[in-house]
């Protein structure tokens, strides 16, 4: 299957395998139970390999919207990090109406790959630059009954692709 950028959102899990084997992107998928936090993923893990990613919704006060993604056990200051991205003051946790709006994903799903969903452009990416260490990286397709194993230069690769040049900068503390 041959997929075309951009497509109508929200795009299905399936697909967003196929566009990225089309894409040349090797990838390996294991499904498992809804896994709905980060203690859920390190109870079911097993042996996937790669660390494991948590994915941040987050806005500032002027309502721009911003996915943060660091290593599982990685910590944040929020009260803080509106600084290093370029927020317009301290920044929340987006609800749930702008993260299945922007990115077509439901809370527990949240993901870099979620960003083909946004075809507007409205959230900015930024990737932990402790994550970026590491060669491989596990995030859930679209849906938290999977999690992809890709390479952390393919990751780069994939946002690209989908018009979400990703900033690198250390937002763990």
């Amino acid at each position: 299957m041959s997929i075309t950028y951009p497509f109508a959102p929200p795009i299905t899990p399936q697909t967003l395998l196929e566009y990225l084997e089309d894409l040349g992107i090797e990838t390996q998928t294991a499904t498992h139970p809804a896994l709905h936090s980060v203690s859920d993923s390190q109870s079911y893990r097993g042996d996937i390999e790669g660390i494991h990613c948590k994915n941040l919704f987050v806005k500032d006060k002027k309502g721009q919207y911003f996915l943060l993604v660091m290593e599982e056990n990685a910590e944040i200051d929020l009260k803080q990090v509106h600084k290093l991205i370029g927020g317009s003051g301290r920044v929340s946790f987006g609800r749930p109406e702008q993260l299945m709006e922007y990115l077509g994903v439901k809370p527990g799903s949240v993901t870099p790959f979620s960003v083909i969903n946004d075809v507007e452009n409205k959230v900015q990416i930024f990737l932990d630059e402790a994550m970026m260490q590491e060669p491989t990286l596990n995030y859930h397709p679209l849906l938290n009954e999977m999690t992809t194993t890709i390479k952390r230069e393919d990751l780069i690769k994939f946002l690209q692709t989908v018009h979400h040049e990703p900033k690198i900068l250390a937002l763990s503390v």
